[in-house]
């Protein structure tokens, strides 16, 4: 197994990546590598012409060059999470009792091992300047089309973002929306809160990569690994730990490195790994 390209399987499970971390496998010791800089990111949004808002957290961890992060419910994180990382080591961190935390010091390694280069198996995807709205429509579309399921199948999708949804109805896919906050989608549809309780009913899966950070992922993978459905991650937690698992159960990742989409008006580019395009 090698660690340099997005068709190649790093590790088999999430576990098994966490591992050749710490062993140093695919890097410098993590014992070695500190974080500079932890903060966090709070966003409320309400697009124009929808008729509801979400808001948005996510943890960030600097490392060198690098930066690794993990969404979080709004108000989850306590407030000394940031300062707890700040000169710890990746290997403690990875090892802290907050599991994103964990996760974005992963993201943060990885990100400084193995970047979103093509050389590394990314292929970049530009996303033009625009409003909130128009930037998550081009990010919804570049996630989608990365999904090969033929029109009419049904796609489960973990972690509600509406442009998605759209961009799923345009496809000709129906879906099945799951969150944990539950709720409807801007149509009115009931949002489902136990993903897992519909992996039976669906064809594809596209998740968030905020899976990763509150334990839902491996389940996602092992079910689509082992029923052989694509399984697409959209993600800006864990962008940088989601193309290592292709081929481990996901089928394509659509990585969004820190600054997010939503955090500025300019042009910004995605890293796709994998999938049908």
């Amino acid at each position: 197994m090698t660690a340099t390209s997005g068709t190649t399987v790093a590790a088999a499970s999430y576990d098994e990546l966490v591992d050749r971390v710490r062993s140093g496998s695919l890097g410098p010791d993590p014992r070695t590598q500190r974080i500079a800089v932890a903060f966090t990111t709070r966003q409320s949004v309400r697009h124009d012409g929808r008729s509801g808002g979400y808001r948005n957290e996510v943890l960030s961890l600097r490392l060198a060059e690098a930066v690794g992060s993990c969404a979080v419910e709004p108000g989850e994180l306590p407030d000394d999470a940031a300062d707890d990382c700040v000169g710890a080591d990746v290997a403690r961190l990875l090892e802290h009792d907050l599991g994103p935390v964990r996760v974005a010091a992963l993201d943060a390694y990885l990100m400084h091992v193995l970047p979103h280069t093509p050389g590394n198996g990314a292929r970049p995807c530009p996303v033009p300047a625009g409003s909130s709205l128009e930037k998550s429509r081009a990010r919804a579309r570049a996630v989608v089309g990365m999904l090969d399921c033929p029109p009419g199948g049904t796609v489960l999708v973990v972690g509600v973002v509406n442009s998605l949804l759209e961009a799923l109805r345009a496809r000709g896919l129906t879906y099945t929306a799951c969150d944990l906050k539950g709720g409807t989608t801007e149509w009115g549809e009931p949002v489902r809160n136990d993903a897992l309780a519909e992996l039976e009913r669906c064809d594809a899966v596209l998740a968030s990569g905020m899976t990763l950070g509150n334990g839902s992922f491996e389940p996602l993978r092992e079910h689509a690994q082992r029923h052989g459905k694509p399984l697409v991650m959209f993600a800006q937690t864990g962008s940088a730990v989601l193309p290592r698992l292709i081929g481990a159960g996901v089928s394509a990742v659509c990585a969004e490195p820190y600054p997010f989409f939503w955090l500025d008006g300019g042009p910004g580019t995605l890293h796709r790994y994998g999938g049908a395009l």
